[in-house]
Order: structure tokens, then C-alpha cells, then sequence
């Protein structure tokens, strides 16, 4: 018989939520208590665990040589690099422990974490060439500064970028070329400080356009060229007005960039981005059937409180952050994918099947429990191998353990099987991570709720040049600008993991001078966290469409069809349903 929905607290931040009919009967197929905390709060005790751009300089304790690595010194975790980790120099299994029942698994799990070497940076290392300051990639070149992307070339400063080349400071990208300061866009080619296009050229300050070229400033066009704020101009009327919004200075970017702000939001937008959808809510959903409450999901089947399953086929998964390709039962895990099937509790494990609290484990994985760094490796408890018979005898008891033993951290919150790894367990400081991407915190508001910050450093270098005494013009700009260190405008006083300097590279400043396009006045890493405020939030509101055009299907009356949105109630957008939506723009 299935359970009825449910209310309950979250023991984390004392709010309540929801477990729907359908959630326990994912919970019964993988043979898991229902969760004690919120959506919310697990996706942002998952993302504790994911270190995407604070990089430090280290050396591999296996080979020596100097490196860039996730992990801070300070912390004590080994350090491999890439080589070395991939190797044959060394065996996982010499650090295998046996389980202790008079402790809490994940007390012990910890300590197996941090005796275990650790592969420097999550990257395919031999597929980067000439590629820089990057983490979580692979097949790049010439790269520099990007992240979570793969298959580039010249590309510096972005994240989510696929298929790109000659790109800079941008997010969400994917097949485009020549671009700069954007989001969310995909067959684009030459576009500048623009949102959510697609199949366009040439375009400035713009959003949700498609199969367009030559426009400025426009928004919700279809196959149009030549318009400026949405109001058509002959090409030698254009190319003329192009050339009097001085597109070289910092000063008039910045009024363009809040004219054109302001204009869009005269324009409806649609509830949710995403198309071919059935039975779909959440955002940045495409391609899906019956995916609930999740962000940025291609291709997903039956999914809910995922987010980042860029890549297809991937079903009856929950509380599933980043990766994907052809998985199938997958629980409260982190950038797990590809071949993977009945996975709970894990951090990068890949190819595998029937694995319980693994992390960094690839190739060939499978019957694993509480392992750390093995590969093509089965039948293994906390880096100890087992045989097929002892294992399945072993694993039945090590789950009622946790559940009759569960963790406790400092805060007085319980950790039984099936829930993620306790944030005391996390290699990393809350700003570190990308939890203070989407859920920033002060260091006063980390501490309260029991995670770790870390302090600023000093830095081993002198500021030559504060960003606001730059030219104001990218033709003032003189040829040394490379050897400058510039003062980050926010100088450290944000939440954005500023660098509170930075240099400006000579491909760089050769990309600003080809295009005209003034020097930025922020870090990459506070250049980041701006971009995505264009975003919309990974959270979900109940509203409803706010379209009152008579000419539309509902006639007279407001339209007024329920939807769930990123889009909250107190934003300043025009909001509205799918067919509404398309009434307005097709």
C-alpha cells in the first residue's frame, strides 16, 4: 500500500516540506528511510563537497611535481597529480581498514578520506593541452581559468561550456564562437552581454532571441535583423547607430547594459526555460519527461531534486547533483555518472553499479561500500577487499549499524543510511565550495549552522593598479596592461570567493581590443558570481500566468493557469504560461 503525502520538519533548518506518494515509493525501491531534511538543505549539503574554483598551488606527494589542487595544505589530505593518481605506483587497498560496529560509519569513513591519496584536480589530464587554472574538464585547449566544460578551444573564464571557442566570461554555453559576458546560450556566433539566445550572430545586450543577427538591445524576437531596442532599422541605419553607443567605454557599457535591463522587462518571459518537456517542472529543463523540481536536466526520465544532468538518460534518480549519461537509480550523489546504476551516497563514481559511499572511484566499479579512490575494483568495505560471499554477508549489517549507531555532528543532527555525507566530513570550507554560490553566507551565518570558513590569506603580491584608474576606454589602454595587477572593484568585501586582484592575460587583451570591448573592473571569480545573477535561482515558487491580453485564448478574462517557477512572487518580471507565452512571440 502506498504511503499518503506527508509533512515533516527539516531537522536542519526547522522548516517544513513535503514527501510526496511518489517520493516513498522511490525511497522503498532503493531501500532508504525518507529523508530528515528539506530539498533545499540537501542540495546545500551536497554542494559542501564540490570545490569547483578555489585552486592552490601544491606538490604531488608521490612524484614531487609542483601542482594545482582542490585541496588547501593546510587540510592534510594527499595530494597526487594526475599521473601518479592514474597509475599503477600505488595501491588504494593498502589503506583498507575493517569496519568497526562501535563506531558510526561515517566517523570512520573520515578518517579513510583523509589517509587516502587524492587526485589533485577532477580532469581527463591528458586531454587538456596548454590549458590552465582549470578544474572539472577535459578535452580542451589553449583554455584558461573555466570550469565544469569540456570540448573547447580558446575559451577563458566561463563554466558549462561546451563546444565553444573564443569565448570569455561566459556561462551555460554550448557549439558557439566569438562571445563574451553571456548566458545561456547556444549556436551563437559573435554575441555580446546577451541571455538565453539561440542560432544568432552579431547581437548586443539582448535576450531570448532566435535565429537572429544584428540586433541590440532586444528581446522575445524571432528570425529578425537589424533592430535596435525592438524597433527595426534598414542595415546602414544599424551599422551607423551601432557606432554611436561607443561600445569601447566602460561608462556607456554600463548605461546600455541597465537601459537594456530595464527594457526587458517590459517583455513577458516564460514561466520555465525549457522545451519538449512532459510532465516536467523546475528550470533549465529540456528534453525530459516527469522531471520535478530540478535545474539544468537534458534528457532526464522520472527525476526530482536533481540539478546539473547535463548529459542524457538518466532515470528514477533523486537528490542527484551534476554529470549524468545513461544512469539509472541514483541517490543523494554528487557528480556521479555515466553506466551507473543503483548508486546511493557518492561523490565521483563512475561506471559502476551497486555502490554505497564511494568516492573518486571509476572504471568498472561495482559492490563497493564506503571506498575511497579504488578503480575496477568490486566487493570492497572502506578500501578492504572481500569476498563476493563476505561482502553480502557484511553490507546488511553495516546498514542496520547505521541506522541503530548514526552520526551526530556538533550540531546535534543525526546521519543514517541513506542520507549524504555529514558536512563535517567535507574536504573543503563552506566558501570554498559551490554552496556559497547558491547559498551564500556570511562567516558569522556559516559557523551558526555548523560548517567550516575559510580565512582570507595574505597574498604574495602588490596591487599595481586599483580598477577604477583604468582607461575608461579599451583604445587608451596601453600594451603593458599584462604586466599590471589590477584591484578587484569589490576589494574582497562580497560573498563571491574574490581574488580581490587579477591580471589581464595577452590573449585577453588581444580578444578586448579585436572586439572593442572595455577592460572588466572585477575578478574572474566575482565576474562569475554577476553573471549568474542573470541566472534564475534553483528554487521554486507556486504562481500563476500574469497575461491579460484579450486577444489571447482565455479572452476576457485574466488568464490565470497555475505553474511552478524560478521566477519568485516579489520579482519584478512579467510571468507568463507556456501557451501565453507562445501566443505573445510565435
Amino acid at each position: 500500500m502506498n504511503k499518503q503525502d506527508e509533512s515533516r520538519t527539516c531537522q536542519n533548518c526547522k522548516k517544513d516540506f513535503t514527501i510526496e506518494t511518489e517520493d516513498f515509493n522511490f525511497y522503498e525501491k532503493m531501500k532508504v528511510p525518507a529523508p530528515t531534511w528539506c530539498p533545499e538543505c540537501r542540495l546545500q549539503r551536497r554542494l559542501t563537497f564540490r570545490n569547483e574554483r578555489t585552486l592552490y598551488k601544491r606538490s604531488c606527494q608521490l612524484c614531487g611535481a609542483d601542482t594545482l589542487s582542490r585541496f588547501d595544505p593546510d587540510k592534510k589530505i594527499v595530494n597526487y597529480c594526475g599521473e601518479c593518481w592514474w597509475s599503477d605506483r600505488w595501491d588504494p587497498k593498502n589503506y583498507g581498514q575493517d569496519y568497526d560496529f562501535s563506531r558510526p560509519f561515517f566517523a570512520q569513513f573520515k578518517e579513510l578520506l583523509r589517509k587516502v591519496p587524492q587526485y589533485n584536480l577532477i580532469t581527463l589530464h591528458n586531454t587538456l593541452i596548454n590549458t590552465d587554472f582549470t578544474n572539472m574538464n577535459h578535452y580542451l585547449k589553449n583554455c584558461y581559468y573555466i570550469f565544469n566544460s569540456d570540448y573547447n578551444e580558446r575559451c577563458f573564464y566561463g563554466e558549462e561550456i561546451e563546444h565553444c571557442s573564443d569565448c570569455v566570461d561566459v556561462t551555460m554555453f554550448e557549439s558557439s564562437e566569438l562571445a563574451y559576458e553571456s548566458l545561456n546560450c547556444v549556436k551563437c556566433y559573435q554575441i555580446y552581454y546577451s541571455v538565453d539566445c539561440e542560432s544568432s550572430h552579431d547581437i548586443w545586450f539582448s535576450k531570448n532571441l532566435a535565429g537572429c543577427s544584428h540586433c541590440f538591445g532586444c528581446v522575445n524576437l524571432r528570425s529578425q535583423q537589424y533592430c535596435i531596442f525592438n524597433e527595426k532599422y534598414s542595415r546602414e541605419e544599424y551599422l551607423k547607430k551601432l557606432e554611436e553607443f561607443e561600445l569601447g567605454s566602460h561608462q556607456a557599457v554600463q548605461k546600455i547594459k541597465e537601459k537594456a535591463g530595464n527594457f526587458w522587462l517590459e517583455f513577458p518571459n516564460k514561466y520555465m526555460h525549457g522545451v519538449q518537456n512532459v510532465g516536467s517542472d523546475g528550470d533549465y529543463i529540456y528534453n525530459s519527461r516527469y522531471v520535478k523540481n530540478s535545474f539544468i536536466v537534458q534528457g532526464g526520465e522520472y527525476c526530482k531534486y536533481c540539478m546539473w544532468l547535463i548529459v542524457k538518460n538518466n532515470k528514477d534518480c533523486y537528490d542527484y547533483t551534476q554529470f549524468g549519461e545513461n544512469n539509472e537509480l541514483v541517490y543523494e550523489s554528487l557528480c556521479c555518472g555515466k553506466n551507473t546504476y543503483d548508486i546511493i551516497g557518492s561523490i565521483n563514481a563512475i561506471e559502476g553499479r551497486n555502490i554505497r559511499y564511494a568516492t573518486y572511484c571509476y572504471n568498472n566499479i561495482s559492490n563497493l561500500f564506503g571506498c575511497v579512490s579504488m578503480n575496477n575494483h568490486s566487493y570492497c568495505i572502506l578500501n578492504k577487499q572481500y569476498s563476493k560471499e563476505e561482502y553480502e554477508e557484511m553490507v546488511p549489517k553495516i546498514i542496520k549499524h547505521m541506522n541503530d549507531v548514526p552520526y551526530v555532528d556538533k550540531k546535534g543532527r543525526t546521519y543514517v543510511y541513506g542520507d549524504f555525507f555529514p558536512t563535517e566530513t567535507a574536504q573543503f570550507d563552506y566558501n570554498e565550495t559551490s554552496a556559497q554560490e547558491f547559498f551564500p553566507l556570511t562567516k558569522e551565518e556559516v559557523e551558526e549552522q555548523g560548517f567550516s570558513w575559510k580565512e582570507p590569506r595574505d597574498r604574495n603580491y602588490k596591487i599595481s593598479i586599483e580598477s577604477k584608474d583604468l582607461p575608461d576606454d579599451i583604445k587608451d589602454v596601453p600594451e603593458n596592461i599584462a604586466s599590471e595587477i589590477i584591484g578587484c572593484a569589490h576589494a574582497g568585501e562580497c560573498k563571491e570567493q574574490c581574488t580581490t586582484a587579477f591580471r589581464i592575460t595577452e590573449f585577453e587583451f588581444k580578444f578586448y581590443k579585436l572586439h572593442k570591448l572595455p577592460l572588466p573592473r572585477l575578478c574572474p571569480n566575482c565576474r562569475h558570481y554577476q553573471r549568474v545573477l542573470k541566472r534564475n535561482p534553483n528554487k521554486f515558487w507556486d504562481r500563476e500566468c500574469m497575461c491579460d491580453k484579450k486577444n489571447h485564448s482565455h479572452g476576457e478574462e485574466k488568464c490565470n493557469i497555475p505553474f511552478k517557477t524560478s521566477y519568485s512572487p516579489d520579482r519584478p518580471e512579467i510571468v507568463y504560461c507556456e501557451k501565453c507565452y507562445h501566443q505573445e512571440v510565435y
